[in-house]
């Protein structure tokens, strides 16, 4: 699993109650990478799962499986073009 310093970033400015829910299911993504509840986006590569109001973006390779977070935030903000 790879989590990109900028989603980093983001999961530090979350609070705490909220950030532990985040980590929590990102771990759970290592074990599943496609839970039931994770979405395809529409016109990118990737999938987000929803965690209360927060949102994780990231990429699923199954040929090396390999998981990459690239973005965490609000709805509001999340869905912005990711680089």
């Amino acid at each position: 699993m790879h989590i990109k310093k900028k989603a980093l970033k983001q999961l530090a400015s979350i609070a705490k109650k909220d950030r532990l829910r985040i980590i929590g299911v990102i771990e759970l993504l290592g074990e599943n990478p496609l839970p039931p509840k994770a979405l395809k986006l529409t016109g990118r590569d990737g999938y987000r799962i929803r965690v209360g109001d927060y949102r994780i973006i990231y990429t699923f390779n199954s040929k090396q499986l390999r998981i990459a977070v690239i973005k965490i935030g609000s709805r509001k903000d999340v869905y912005e073009i990711v680089d």
